[in-house]
């Protein structure tokens, strides 16, 4: 009996033979039955691309809400840098709690489901986050435990996208659904720089936090309206007990590989200094350049990002197309996203002028994308047969990362009142996590002992 069926190519490792005849049982075509009575019609796949995009660009509008209201928020409330890095993190310790149970609620009801009750929730949150802080007299523990329950919800979106993408997308058309995803998540950031700036000045910080959660909630409103009615329940399979006990064999196999480890710690790593740098960023400009405008520093550095990311996929690709090995692409692509990127990290610890910040933040920022072509695609050479419980599993361990990294950031700057401190830490966890994976990074597949096909010869 096979295990799963899977269209060969070279790139999949499991080759026909010159002489055999693979069989396909009766349990495989009812799996490739399943799969396409749940992909999306055509049309209807467009709306779901579209709407998903703008979905997640308010995600992230979402998202950053708090760190562009930071500063104004601090001064109102009196927060020190402190209590400030104590809200920022609480949106990654409820993020990294729900990676893996978002993606398993998508895999067993439907993504698209779990994304509306998602995005629902975290609409509200967002609406009434000026209503909590003014609630009572304790605005710290009100606000770190919004942001809780901001990460909580927010953490189901990418697995949850991931399954989607498995389970609704034609095979050849999930690239670019996911550039997609990706290019609206930048997006966001740079429209809540924009509107951020301009929102602060003109209404005060509350007003940010009602627009973000207006507009999420007509989306979801849409969704519901025009969308999700339309969309087929999703169809399952039953699984036998053999290929259950033989999925816990391979994750206890693929738990002793180093590659998969390298990756795993280099992700983290990769995820923890971006989340540090997108909850300090703004503060940094208010408090180095206090006359600068907000909208050149909340804008320019995620305007970079865009063009940056499609770059990196096209060169991730050229090389590939030249004759590289995948695995040097992977770590020529990383060693831009981590290591080059730390040098502009780096120059910012000294005396710099506002042009010359935003130049090295937009920098560092753009570069680090170029992961899109190293790490955050390694995950399809190892394992592709479990690619999803794994990028969870290592978003998770990001997400805890970031809770870390962003709370030891603000000790650092209330404690040495200097940013030097902080961006040598980030270079310093950044070339870690690169080191180990140029020393035990890989591109071959370590799941093909537990993922094979049964030929006839």
């Amino acid at each position: 009996m096979a295990d799963k069926h899977t269209s060969g190519d070279g790139r999949n490792g499991l080759n026909d033979s010159l002489l055999g005849v693979k069989v396909y049982t009766g349990a495989v075509s009812t799996e490739e039955e399943t799969k396409d009575q749940n992909l999306w019609p055509r049309p209807l796949a467009r709306k779901w691309t579209l709407m998903l995009f703008i979905g997640t660009c308010l995600l992230y509008c979402a998202r950053m809400a708090m760190p562009i209201c930071a500063v104004s928020m601090a001064t109102f409330f009196h927060w020190s840098k402190i209590d400030s890095g104590l809200v920022l993190g609480g949106f990654f310790w409820g993020y990294c709690f729900t990676q893996i149970l978002g993606g398993h609620a998508s895999d067993k009801f439907g993504g698209e489901r779990v994304l509306f009750v998602s995005a629902v929730s975290w609409a509200v949150i967002t609406a009434a986050t000026p209503l909590l802080a003014h609630l009572g007299s304790n605005s710290l523990a009100l606000m770190t435990m919004a942001r809780f329950l901001m990460g909580l919800l927010q953490g189901v979106f990418f697995p949850s996208l991931a399954s989607i993408c498995s389970q609704r997308v034609l095979e050849e058309e999930r690239g670019f659904f996911m550039s997609t995803m990706n290019s609206g998540s930048n997006l966001g950031i740079l429209l809540a720089g924009g509107m951020g700036s301009l929102m602060l000045d003109q209404y005060g910080w509350e007003s940010m936090f009602y627009c973000i959660g207006v507009l999420a909630g007509l989306w979801a409103l849409i969704v519901w309206l025009c969308l999700l009615q339309e969309v087929a329940p999703k169809q399952t399979k039953k699984s036998s007990d053999t290929q259950g006990s033989l999925s816990r064999t391979r994750w206890w196999s693929l738990s002793k590989e180093p590659p998969v480890w390298a990756m795993v710690f280099a992700h983290m790593c990769m995820s923890s200094t971006y989340y540090t740098l997108l909850s300090w960023l703004p503060t940094y400009f208010e408090e180095s350049f206090p006359h600068a405008m907000g909208s050149v520093y909340n804008i320019i550095p995620w305007f970079v990002a865009i063009p940056s990311a499609l770059a990196g996929g096209y060169m991730s690709s050229f090389l590939i197309d030249q004759g590289y090995s995948v695995v040097s692409v992977r770590k020529i692509m990383q060693f831009i996203s981590m290591g080059i990127s730390s040098v502009f990290i780096l120059l910012l610890s000294g005396a710099v002028q506002f042009t010359s910040a935003v130049t090295f933040f937009s920098a560092a920022i753009g570069l680090s994308t170029f992961s899109s072509g190293g790490v955050s695609v390694n995950v399809q050479d190892l394992c592709p047969s479990c690619a999803g419980a794994i990028y969870g599993f290592m978003n998770m361990l990001g997400a805890f990362m970031g809770v870390v990294l962003v709370s030891v950031a603000g000790y650092l700057i209330e404690v040495t009142l200097s940013w030097a401190s902080v961006f040598s830490l980030i270079t310093l966890v950044n070339v870690a996590g690169l080191g180990i994976f140029l020393i035990f990074g890989e591109a071959r597949r370590v799941d093909l002992e537990y993922y094979k096909p049964v030929d006839l010869v």
